[in-house]
């Protein structure tokens, strides 16, 4: 019996998620802990800490990022560029103006993932766009973790029922049965 039981190319491939945020209900950080959890691949039953086995994230709508509280208005982010007196901040609310909801978004993720030398990699995988329009939309085969679309084009179903087609009834009739 093989030792690596289930690592496939299959089980390692990337899947396309899409998060559209201005119909989800759930807060910032709820947000980012369920992105951090399909980019590092938690999700997957073949995850390693020490391997990248993630997935894409696309996230759609930033410019109508969620919080609770008063955190859009009193959290601060700090920068320092290591000088002395060069420490500057900038509000939730300034920053989503300055830079858009997307920076707020990635820079909440990047705290949620293991602070290692995959983390940029992993990050790198974070797609964000402020409006709904987006270029992956050929490659997204999950939306909200529920699968959509297929990657040749057509949707699962159809692609599990061309598969039963082209199959004769006796080898399907034989897979079941030898199970």
């Amino acid at each position: 019996m093989s030792q690596s039981l289930g690592a496939t190319r299959l089980a390692h491939s990337r899947t396309w998620h899409l998060i559209n945020l201005s119909t989800d209900p759930r807060p910032l950080g709820r947000i980012a802990s369920s992105i951090a959890t399909h980019l590092m691949g938690k999700h997957k039953p073949i995850h390693d800490p020490s391997t990248d086995c993630g997935d894409y994230v696309v996230a759609v709508g930033c410019s109508d990022l969620h919080t609770t509280g008063k955190k859009r208005y009193q959290k601060q982010y700090y920068t320092h560029s290591t000088r002395p007196g060069s420490l500057k901040s900038m509000s939730m609310d300034m920053m989503m103006r300055k830079w858009g909801g997307g920076e707020v978004l990635k820079k909440a993720v990047r705290g949620m993932l293991p602070k290692n030398r995959l983390r940029d990699k992993r990050l790198a995988r974070l797609k964000v766009f402020e409006g709904n329009g987006h270029p992956y939309q050929k490659n997204i085969v999950k939306i909200g973790g529920k699968t959509v679309v297929a990657p040749n084009g057509g949707t699962i179903v159809e692609a599990v029922q061309r598969l039963k087609i082209e199959q004769p009834p006796e080898k399907v009739g034989s897979a079941q049965a030898s199970t």
